[in-house]
């Protein structure tokens, strides 16, 4: 008499619902692709943003020629707004593609190699990490200016260190794989084992903290320009526009209520694409 014979089926625990899904990845980057683009055609679709009209002055919502008003000194808030979306967007990703692509090659080079290099790495990211990101902005702006580009370059060095830890971490998972092991028996080069075969592995983690990077950065930029840090007084900014409007609550709370708005729709925005690009590379390493 045989034994009765045993199927065993493995279960994989299921991805989490709600992440990661088609729908998702098309309403946060279609959300993203259009602020973007606003802020590339934001000179075209608002020439006139900082023409003044001084007789005219604060004016509410819904007044005729200014759907959502104007300021006080007579700018149309709308116009304001999409000719700021330029400043305000274009340094967080000058911000966000700077620190990742320091964090790529810093994080790589020293999760591979470790040793001496490795350990003074990171003992400078460290101290950045310490550093108080307003604070050190404030105190670059009155030794070297405040000039919007400074202000953007010494975010670019804070912002890095973040970069660095995270990808040094991603290389030295991948590094104690298999395939890595194959790669040095065949004798690559470290260069060609480092980038190309364990960054394009670490890819997803790189793309999703980018994004976090780029959310994190329109605030931090948005709250600097707000304190007058960054762009010049009288510039097309929403952190300027947000200081501007705060004394015209009552008469047109549209100033400082439409940029605050696009802030956080923009970095929510690149937030849930980040988590939704992160849940999707789960899954397909799930299913691999």
């Amino acid at each position: 008499m045989t034994a009765p014979s045993t199927t065993v089926i493995a279960l994989r625990p299921a991805p989490r619902a709600g992440r990661g899904g088609l729908p998702g990845l098309i309403l946060t980057g279609g959300v993203l692709a259009a602020a973007l683009l606003l802020a590339v055609l934001g000179p075209v679709l608002a020439p006139d943003a900082l023409e003044q009209d001084i007789l005219l002055g604060v004016t509410p919502p819904g007044t005729p020629g200014h759907p959502w008003g104007t300021d006080e000194l007579g700018r149309d808030v709308l116009q304001l707004l999409i000719a700021g979306s330029g400043s305000a967007l274009a340094g967080p990703v000058v911000i966000a593609l700077g620190s990742m692509l320091l964090g790529v090659l810093l994080g790589t080079i020293t999760g591979y190699a470790q040793g001496w290099l490795d350990f003074t790495i990171g003992r400078i990211t460290d101290l950045l990490l310490a550093l108080p990101v307003v604070v050190v902005a404030i105190v670059v702006a009155g030794v070297f200016g405040s000039g919007y580009w400074v202000t953007v370059a010494m975010l670019v060095v804070l912002f890095a260190p973040s970069d660095i830890r995270l990808v040094r971490s991603a290389v030295i998972e991948q590094s104690a794989r298999p395939y890595i092991e194959s790669a040095r028996m065949l004798r690559l080069s470290p260069w060609r084992i480092m980038f190309r075969h364990i960054v394009p592995n670490v890819t997803p983690i790189i793309v999703t903290n980018a994004l976090v990077n780029f959310a994190i950065a329109i605030v931090a930029l948005s709250s600097l320009s707000f304190l007058g840090v960054g762009v010049s007084p009288g510039s097309a900014d929403w952190g300027r526009q947000l200081d501007d409007g705060r004394a015209l609550l009552l008469s047109n709370p549209a100033a400082s209520i439409a940029p605050a708005i696009a802030i956080v729709i923009v970095a929510c925005a690149a937030n849930l694409l980040g988590d939704v690009i992160a849940a999707r590379a789960e899954r397909k390493g799930a299913a691999e």
